[in-house]
Formats: C-alpha cells, sequence, structure tokens
C-alpha cells in the first residue's frame, strides 16, 4: 500500500501541538510523525490545517447508520453504553473502513422495568437496531440480587462486552420517578465482582445521590453528569476515588428542554445529516424543565480544575424525536463547544475526546498521533486549539489509513 504524507498542517497529538508538520500513514498505521515525505508517497497539503487524533464518543448507543455519521464527523470510535455491538457481533465492523470502531458494554444493570424501560413506547425495541444480527442473542445481565449481579459479571464478558455498565436511577430525572432501580448491595456485588476478572465498571448516574451509590461500590467512571448544583465535597470523593466522568452535557441540556436548533443551523452540520437526524436533533427530552444548563457547567469546570479525568460523550442513540437534542458525530462536536463554554481550554476539550479517553478506556492503539498507533486522523480547516468550532471545519478522515470519501 502506498504511503500517504500529510503536510504542512499544525499538528495536534491528543495532548499537545507539536513541533511538527509533517505525519506519513502506511499500512493502517502511523509510520513517520515529522521529517520529509517519503518517497513516492502520496502527499495531503495540510496548510491551514490542524491535524487531530481522530474523535471518540464516550457515551452512544450505536448502529451500523450510525457508525457511518460519527465517521463523516470525524469521530472514529464510539463507545457503546448499552448495545449489542460486542465483541463476536462487530467483526464486520471492525474490518469496514467506512464506519466509526465501536467498543460496547453489551446490556446494562438494571432491574425488570427499571431505566431505560421507561423512554420507550409499548412494543418498541431498541436493542433490535443496536447492531447486526448474531447467531447468539445478546446477555441480559441480572440486577434483582447481589448473587444475580455477581454471577452476570462472567456471562458479560464471555459475551464480549468490554466494560460493565450499571444503571443507577430511580425515573426522577426523567420524569418517572419510582422506577425499579438497582440497590447498594446488589450494586456493590457487581462492582466488586467485575475488578476481580479486571474489568472496568462504569456508572449511569444523573443525580447526586446516585453518584454516592457509584462512589461507595468503587465504580470507575460515570456515564453522565448529575444535574443538580454540586457542593465541594461531591467533587472532592469523585477527585478522591480517581473516578473519570463522562459529562454527557448535550444530554443534560435536551433534559432540561434544550434543542440541538443552534448546532442544526450551521450548515457544516446540517449538510451531513437526513431528515430525521436533523429532526431529532431539533428535539429535546424535556423531562428535567426546572434545570439549569449552568449548573452543569460549573460543575464539569470545578470537576476539571480538581484534576478529575472528563472525556467527552454524547449519549446519540437513534433519530427519534423522543430522543432528541442529539445526533452521532455532530453531538460531539456541541459537546466539546460545551466544555469550553464551562471553562476548559481547548487543548483540554480536545484531549476530552482523544488522549485521555483512549487512557481511561484502555484503547492504546489511538487517541493520540505517535508512531505505530492506528492511522485514524481528522483534518480541520482553521486551528481548533484557540478556536474549538473549528473541530467541524472537516477537511478529511481516516480511519484505519484509509480516507473517507466525502464528507458533506
Amino acid at each position: 500500500m502506498t504511503a500517504t504524507t500529510i503536510t504542512a498542517a499544525k499538528v495536534f497529538d491528543g495532548e499537545k501541538i507539536l513541533g511538527v508538520t509533517t505525519v506519513t500513514i502506511e499500512d493502517g498505521k502511523i509510520v513517520q510523525v515529522g521529517g520529509e515525505a517519503p518517497a513516492g508517497a502520496d502527499v495531503v497539503d495540510g496548510t491551514g490545517a490542524t491535524l487531530l487524533p481522530g474523535l471518540i464518543d464516550a457515551h452512544v448507543h450505536s448502529s451500523p447508520d450510525s457508525l457511518a455519521l460519527a465517521l463523516r464527523f470525524g469521530v472514529t470510535t464510539e463507545l457503546e453504553m448499552q448495545g449489542t455491538n460486542t465483541r463476536a457481533r462487530r467483526a464486520g465492523i471492525s474490518r469496514d473502513d467506512a464506519v466509526a470502531d465501536v467498543r460496547s458494554a453489551g446490556f446494562g444493570l438494571t432491574p425488570p422495568g427499571g431505566h431505560p424501560s421507561e423512554l420507550f413506547p409499548p412494543g418498541f425495541n431498541p436493542g433490535g437496531a443496536a447492531g447486526p444480527p448474531s447467531g447468539e442473542p445478546p446477555f441480559h445481565p441480572d440486577a434483582t440480587s447481589p448473587q444475580g449481579a455477581a454471577a452476570s459479571i462472567p456471562k458479560l464478558l464471555a459475551h464480549g462486552s468490554d466494560y460493565i455498565k450499571f444503571m443507577i436511577d430511580d425515573g426522577s430525572v426523567e420524569g418517572h420517578p419510582g422506577l425499579p432501580m438497582i440497590d447498594q448491595a446488589t450494586l456493590n456485588a457487581g462492582v466488586a465482582e467485575s475488578r476481580k476478572y479486571g474489568a472496568l465498571t462504569v456508572a449511569h448516574t444523573l443525580t447526586i445521590d446516585a453518584t454516592r451509590m457509584a462512589l461507595e461500590a468503587g465504580i470507575d467512571g460515570l456515564a453522565h453528569l448529575f444535574v443538580e448544583p454540586h457542593d465541594p465535597e461531591i467533587i472532592s470523593m469523585i477527585k478522591d476515588a480517581g473516578m473519570f466522568v463522562v459529562p454527557c452535557a448535550v444530554l443534560n441540556a435536551s433534559l432540561m428542554g434544550i434543542t440541538g436548533d443552534e448546532l442544526a443551523d450551521d450548515p457544516r452540520v446540517a449538510s451531513r445529516l437526513n431528515e430525521d437526524w436533523e429532526k431529532t436533533l431539533r428535539s429535546s427530552f424535556n423531562c428535567y424543565p426546572q434545570g439549569d444548563i449552568e449548573d452543569v457547567l460549573t460543575t464539569i469546570k470545578a470537576l476539571s480544575d480538581a484534576g478529575v479525568d472528563i472525556l467527552v460523550g454524547t449519549d446519540a442513540s437513534v433519530p427519534l424525536p423522543f430522543l432528541g437534542g442529539l445526533a452521532h458525530g455532530a453531538s460531539v462536536h456541541h459537546e466539546l463547544q460545551y466544555l469550553v463554554r464551562a471553562g476548559l481550554t481547548p487543548p483540554q476539550a480536545l484531549r476530552a475526546a482523544t488522549a485521555t479517553t483512549a487512557r481511561r478506556f484502555a484503547l492504546a492503539d489511538r487517541g493520540r498521533i505517535a508512531e505505530g498507533l492506528r492511522a485514524d486522523l481528522l483534518l480541520v480547516d482553521g486551528d481548533p486549539t484557540t478556536t474549538i468550532s473549528d473541530t467541524l471545519n472537516t477537511r478529511a478522515v481516516w480511519r484505519r489509513g484509509t480516507r473517507l470519501g466525502p464528507v458533506r
């Protein structure tokens, strides 16, 4: 395969701006950072552009169509937090350079009738659209007792879950208070068993009380940020526990009735969305109107200032208005803008979508621009290290060194 060299671009390696302007890729990997283009290489002129690692969305619910949409926005990996794209079921996706790569929790631990069942109308099957068919059905874990939770962990891992998800939600934020919810003993048992297998654990937590439960259990990371104003104690507890946080500010905004209209109005976004996704992005969950998005942003800044790892995630799922305000790929860029609005610097926000997520999810082959890593790359016009919205100025996307066709 002929090498490709991107020249004359500013290079952000996932952590910092490098003092080099050329990157060479070959056979799906980054083979040279800096130096001259090898003889015979295809040269891509990056003048006026910035080269980034492919972006990572640390909270989605995926399908082949949504993975294709994500890649058009430079999101080269999605981390599924409930769905069917577990290891044995994603072989085709792993080989298909026209879609984003994916990792999956499989199905999360939640009692019968617990979250997220309240989100869907009768007869709707969210799992049915989450991945390709397979000879083996997905495994649904038992969250009704400590024994059931502990027994479910090795089964989830055997069925190909890459990490373990726990739902800690009584439905109060979604407007369905009193939902069955995992109890502390069951949560503790599931997390302890996960630790025995060396499995990463994440928790769905939309309130401070749920966050405290996750802290007591020893969860590794929060897949959501609580909607209430924070206090210094909860920030310190999260920091001291070494947790990472995927705030999903775009999701919290949607819960509070804030649509994605402003994003959908951006021609750089509108040109890549079909009618269903545009309609979804212009909608919202609107189930927690008493919330204030500024509280969420203030908490994000407090966590970042305390040294907590912040990861970019969106909770994008399927193009249905009742799951609105979100769209695969596009909402990653919206989340980056929210992080900067919260007070993070553009480089801090970019780390949250690249190197930090790769490190926390043990994705050692991606998230950075370094020799030997996957050639998952995003070339954008302008300089998102100073103007974060420049991430939407897509000039080129590579997934495993294969350049995606036209993205607009």
